[in-house]
């Protein structure tokens, strides 16, 4: 949650100027520490409306990660409760976060990190908060496999994940790829399975999981470019 603690000095002024000059807040206003502080209490205001019912766990997660001193409390819990209103409208305010850090992927994985852990933490995380976090990721600039990679760091893998059914880690070589496939193709080919005289049941169960992890082979090549 470091990113968020970082900028506990900022918040401390931000949410204050915020809420007496709200009327001036206008979209594409120069990203300033005032703007850059309300769009993360922005951010993580509006995933927990994501799927409509702010909870009283998201709210404590919520003031975990975004630890403001004593001082900015209560403007920094005003801002929070106008923004939990709706989720119209986060998107300008990731984009104001992609602008300042674009040079620095890490900090915007960092935020990423602290928006997640809002998300799980009334114990599930819904469609709507998973539409919500990729999309940020999204406007964050991050693929579809670095996301895959920040949300497995905070809820595990998915049961389809294409990595996850070869037995391998995201980080393998695209010339180790070939060599990974091969070894998961040749355990659990059907052939396998009727030379260890297994019942029909089970060469059945062998074809569906030869087929899945064909698939998930297909699916890697493709996200990486490469060729079969």
């Amino acid at each position: 949650m470091g990113i968020w603690q970082k900028f506990t000095d900022i918040a401390a002024g931000a949410a204050a100027f915020f809420v007496e000059h709200e009327h001036e807040q206008k979209p594409g206003r120069r990203v300033d520490d005032a703007g850059f502080a309300t769009a993360l209490i922005a951010l993580g205001a509006k995933l927990a409306k994501a799927d409509g019912l702010v909870t009283a766990e998201e709210i404590t997660a919520f003031r975990e990660v975004f630890s403001a001193p004593k001082s900015a409390q209560n403007d920094v819990a005003r801002l929070f409760n106008l923004f939990r209103q709706t989720t119209l409208g986060y998107e300008s305010y990731a984009k104001r976060i992609a602008r300042k850090f674009r040079c620095c992927p890490c900090i915007l994985e960092d935020i990423l990190d602290g928006l997640f852990h809002i998300a799980r933490a009334d114990g599930r995380v819904t469609d709507e908060e998973e539409d919500f976090l990729r999309h940020v990721a999204d406007i964050f600039g991050f693929s579809s496999r670095e996301y895959r990679r920040i949300r497995a760091s905070r809820l595990g893998r998915e049961p389809d994940d294409p990595y996850l059914i070869l037995g391998i880690d995201e980080t393998i070589r695209d010339e180790d790829i070939k060599k990974a496939y091969r070894r998961m193709a040749a355990a659990n080919h059907p052939d396998r399975i009727i030379a260890r005289g297994l019942p029909a049941e089970m060469q059945g169960l062998a074809s569906k999981k030869m087929a899945m992890i064909n698939l998930a082979y297909e699916k890697i090549l493709a996200e990486r470019g490469l060729a079969a």
